[in-house]
């Protein structure tokens, strides 16, 4: 009977520190997480800064819409476009067991299908939530080991965002520094950001998509062309005009550069921190690759702005073609 009770007591006392261990381990977790691992949305939010699109904001952005001129904005995307490596693609058509026969039916109807091997993150883009982290750690606090498997995101993955349409607002930076093309790591800080929204006579606000404009897709098709140099630095959004941003509650953050944010970063040993600001930091989507050369042309700086992304589940990204429409 003594030995009965003294496994018990033995039982009780490494349950009790395996609950210990248990509760230590949570509260070291929480010690641990980052101070921006929350969001205004609450833990469980999976679309981040697309809480922001609502009835109301939708209809006021369509009253931007006054002579139904449509901007394509997606470039077109091939197995040469510059990519931030190691991404590449390639696409196959075929005729599937039409080779040697007349088709199918006695009216011989033939088709051809097409096989899509390569990385969504290339060309014109949308970087979702799960894109972009710090130290492994993403959107809501969430480690990468607890959402992230090879086999596609099972939170942040794109089929959760219902599309983004909203007030679309576009900086050009060209003007604004007096340039034709702005120079690679040439950082746009609060300041500028500031100054050609007034020049252009537009304010930024919540819920908006900001695209800026730089002409670097000169490089890519342009007299200028030089594919090393498009794809390898580039001008963009710097940290403080990443934060001010940031600050106004804006819904995505877009430009006509292959990484958005200035490359070298401003700050000697940095990769990539505007990204980091933007993402896990505060849920707002990146778009990449954008073709901004025919608004700028028309001087347009605000617009409705319309994207329906390919849902497919578990995707961190995705190839767009987002639609302007003044």
């Amino acid at each position: 009977m003594t030995r009965v009770r003294t496994i018990a007591t033995a039982v009780g006392l490494v349950a009790a520190l395996g609950a210990g261990a248990t509760l230590a381990q949570d509260q070291s977790q929480e010690e641990q997480a980052p101070d921006w691992a929350g969001n205004r949305w609450g833990p469980d939010d999976q679309i981040g800064a697309a809480n922001l699109m609502t009835d109301e904001s939708v209809l006021a952005a369509a009253k931007l819409v006054t002579e139904g001129k449509v901007y394509s904005l997606g470039i077109v995307v091939g197995p040469d476009t510059p990519a931030f490596p190691p991404r590449s693609l390639a696409l196959t058509v075929l005729q599937p067991g039409q080779t040697d026969n007349s088709g199918l039916g006695e009216n011989a109807f033939t088709y051809n299908d097409d096989i899509f091997m390569g990385w969504l993150g290339i060309g014109p883009q949308i970087d979702g939530l799960g894109h972009a982290g710090v130290d492994h750690v993403y959107y809501g606090g969430r480690h990468y080991e607890d959402f992230a498997p090879p086999s596609g995101l099972t939170e942040l993955g794109l089929e959760n965002l219902p599309g983004l349409v909203g007030r679309g607002v576009l900086l050009d930076m060209a003007a604004h520094y007096g340039v034709d093309m702005v120079e690679e790591g040439t950082a746009y800080t609060e300041e500028d950001i500031r100054a050609a929204a007034e020049a252009q006579g537009v304010e930024i606000r919540e819920g908006d998509v900001v695209i800026f404009h730089s002409n670097w897709m000169d490089l890519l098709d342009g007299e200028n062309r030089d594919l090393e140099r498009f794809g390898s630095v580039e001008p963009g959004v710097g940290v403080s005009g990443a934060e001010y941003l940031a600050g106004i509650g804006v819904m995505a953050v877009g430009a006509d550069t292959w990484g958005m944010e200035v490359v070298p970063a401003e700050e000697e040993g940095d990769a990539f921190r505007v990204h980091q600001i933007l993402q896990p930091e505060h849920g707002i989507y990146i778009l990449e690759n954008m073709e901004t050369r025919e608004l700028v042309a028309d001087d347009v700086s605000e617009f409705l702005f319309v994207l329906g992304q390919a849902r497919l589940q578990g995707a961190v990204q995705m190839i767009i073609n987002p639609i302007a429409i003044r």
